[in-house]
């Protein structure tokens, strides 16, 4: 390895096993990387705490990333995005992306794609009519409650119709994906978010959703709308890749990706149920203490 290009460490933090498929992402994005991904399962869920106990929680896991060799973290976490990253930012002495802004930036992107090809023009930020700003975001009543990508996608001239979806977490983490309950669930709550309009996009906002993306799409499809469906998890993971890529070793004898996990609770559980959110085998996670 040339000294001049250090190995990136990349940390991933959220409070459970979802983060693991902005990791996923990232793996063949910055294959030169380590990464070091923190699920604090003892803690969770973070949505029904307070403000500051999240940012307290949060706090503790990034400034472990860091004591690690993190040069970048990655908050692959909605509720702790929306709710303490800048507590994060003034804790750690290392860049930090969040998963929210980059998701918001994505919808953003395809919206004004589209419109430069219905209208050839070069700045299509400028010709977005009022009608095709609408973006559905689905995700949890935490994030919902927080209105983080209200603020997110009205930063950017979009606006965002927020959809509270409770049942899709539990549903996925029992490992139901590809099962009748879960695509009736995925069709009663696009049926009520959709009502009578049509989104110009659909914005995944939380984690566990990559995993029942195809389902979302096909139930979509069903209900008579073919838009874009947004991974907030793969705008995340390309962001950070594209802010960091300068800083991996481009021989090509660099190594691999490679990887460690850490789990605030049952590593055993974290191991099972997290190799299906990263897509491939967990053969060691390590059990951190983090405290109440």
């Amino acid at each position: 390895m040339d000294a001049t290009y250090p190995r990136v460490t990349i940390g991933v933090f959220d409070s459970g096993f979802g983060g693991l498929t902005v990791l996923r992402e990232l793996l063949p994005l910055i294959p030169g990387a380590h990464y070091v991904y923190l699920g604090d399962t003892a803690r969770l869920p973070y949505g029904s705490k307070s403000r500051a106990t999240i940012a307290r929680y949060a706090v503790e896991s990034a400034r472990f990333l860091e004591s690690h060799g993190a040069n970048h973290l990655v908050i692959a976490c909605n509720t702790a995005s929306a709710l303490a990253l800048d507590d994060i930012r003034a804790a750690v002495k290392i860049p930090v992306t969040g998963v929210i802004e980059p998701g918001a930036r994505s919808a953003w992107a395809a919206l004004a794609s589209r419109a430069m090809n219905q209208t050839g023009v070069d700045r299509p930020q400028d010709h977005l009519r009022p009608d095709h700003r609408d973006v559905l975001v689905l995700a949890t009543q935490a994030t919902v409650s927080s209105h983080a990508y209200d603020r997110a996608c009205t930063a950017l001239g979009l606006r965002a119709v927020e959809k509270a979806c409770p049942l899709l977490v539990p549903l996925v983490e029992e490992g139901w994906i590809d099962h009748p309950v879960t695509r009736e669930v995925i069709r009663i709550y696009l049926t009520e978010a959709i009502g009578d309009g049509t989104p110009n996009v659909v914005l995944l906002g939380c984690t566990h959703y990559p995993l029942i993306k195809h389902a979302i799409r096909a139930a979509l499809r069903e209900l008579g709308h073919s838009i874009e469906v947004i991974d907030s998890a793969r705008a995340t993971a390309l962001v950070v890749s594209h802010g960091i890529q300068n800083r991996i070793d481009a021989n090509p004898s660099r190594p691999d990706a490679s990887f460690e996990c850490y789990a605030t609770d049952s590593t055993e559980k974290f191991a099972r149920l997290g190799s299906q959110f990263l897509g491939q085998p967990i053969p060691q996670v390590k059990l951190l203490d983090l405290g109440g």
